[in-house]
């Protein structure tokens, strides 16, 4: 199977390079597309050493898109740039969907930060999706190619693309939670605060399936990546 990693970026200058080489190091990726979303501190520039980068429009899900349009691969990853994934990934993958039936599926989550709350965070959304499948861009979505053009991509939203994306996948058909970890950035709980930030994600989600208007709701998140 051809994996091609897809990465939606905005202003990542100080991470970029070291989060790339993790990436392009990883065993059994066919590509990596970079998609930029208007940068202002030269990522873009910084990306092009490591991979493949392609300008979008700002915002993940329209980012995203417009990377899945170039990709050539089998399977979609579609990764955060604060996200690691583990060495194992394409193996573990593609282990998942030999079986025909699963058409995608996550990994699970652990935060960078060992404190103990950071810990519960990671902790809660493991949980969060073993009870509700309300996974998140955090964890790594990955999807086959013709599922994904059949869904017609990621929704046009400003925030919240990941989990509705997610629920149209559980729908579709059988999606795999991996038994592997994805480690992610604890940087929005870090400069939020632990607590703020929970509560702030949980009214959002809540607000969300209350059908409040995506443009309200990023307004309410702000520019937190």
């Amino acid at each position: 199977m051809r994996i091609s990693i897809i990465i939606p970026v905005l202003n990542e200058a100080g991470t970029i390079s070291s989060f790339m080489q993790n990436v392009t190091g990883l065993r059994g990726i066919h590509e990596v597309i970079v998609v930029d979303g208007g940068s202002s501190d030269g990522t873009p520039d910084i990306a092009r050493k490591y991979a493949k980068v392609i300008d979008g429009p700002k915002g993940r899900s329209f980012q995203m898109n417009a990377g899945a349009a170039t990709a050539d691969g089998d399977i979609f990853l579609f990764l955060h740039a604060d996200t690691d994934l583990p060495l194992n990934a394409a193996e573990t993958i593609e282990k998942s969907l030999s079986d025909a039936s699963v058409i995608g599926g996550r990994f699970r989550v652990r935060l960078d930060n060992q404190g103990w709350r950071y810990r519960i965070v990671g902790w809660s959304i493991n949980v969060r999706d073993c009870v509700v499948r309300g996974f998140t861009g955090d964890q790594a979505i990955f999807v086959r190619r013709d599922v994904f053009n059949r869904l017609d991509g990621y929704p046009p939203l400003s925030i919240m693309e990941d989990l509705e994306f997610g629920r149209r996948m559980c729908r579709e058909g059988k999606v795999a939670r991996l038994s592997e970890y994805v480690t992610t950035s604890a940087r929005r709980w870090e400069n939020g605060g632990v607590f703020k930030t929970v509560f702030l994600m949980w009214r959002l989600r809540l607000l969300y399936f209350m059908k409040f208007p995506s443009s309200t709701l990023q307004h309410w998140y702000g520019d937190a990546r």
